[in-house]
């Protein structure tokens, strides 16, 4: 069975946007490559069962098992060592991509105190977006109660292959992502 979003995309989506562009090239239209989730775990240098909490939480969010990312360099002022885990990451794609997204545009994103959208200018040149949270307790299957909870911030980037920003913009205000409006509109 297809996620809804997924559906949405190939149903209303997809021709929305060839139509708007006068798109002739079916695969020129932009679609969802992947999703890239990322934990920063400063605090990890001290403690690495930090690290292995916060991985946890995102196996938990993502429904993968995540990758732990190390240091590249020593830096002493932040007692830091070469090759030292401070974070973790998972990469998200096909169905459960989909299902992710769906879950964070319909429950997650307005689960937020004070919540007025994500911003619009968080697009790289290439079109990609992302944007972070700062705490993952916003997820439903997070434990905020259990004895170990730490809160913790992640990026989320959308990677989007072939369009640019504008076109994007487009796509994902379409699939329902809540962006923040602007003043005086």
């Amino acid at each position: 069975m297809k996620p809804a979003l997924l559906e949405k995309y190939q149903s209303q989506v997809f021709q929305a946007m060839r139509d708007k562009y006068g798109i002739k090239n079916l695969n020129a239209v932009p679609r969802l490559e992947k999703v890239v989730i990322n934990m920063g775990v400063g605090e990890a240098i001290t403690d690495i069962k930090i690290l292995d909490t916060a991985a946890d939480d995102l196996a938990a969010i993502s429904g993968q098992k995540p990758q732990i990312r190390r240091s590249r360099m020593a830096i002493s002022n932040f007692r830091l060592k070469e090759n030292a885990p401070v974070g973790c990451k998972v990469t998200i794609r096909r169905a459960r991509m989909y299902e992710f997204l769906d879950k964070l545009m319909n429950v997650v994103l307005p689960r937020i105190r004070d919540f007025n959208g994500v911003p619009v200018k968080s697009f790289d040149q290439e079109g990609n977006y992302t944007f972070g949270l700062k705490e993952h307790s916003i997820f439903p299957e997070i434990d905020v109660n259990r004895r170990d909870f730490r809160a913790q911030g992640m990026d989320i980037s959308i990677v989007i292959k072939g369009g640019n920003p504008e076109k994007n913009l487009h796509m994902l205000r379409a699939l329902g992502m809540p962006f923040e409006k602007k003043e005086g509109k």
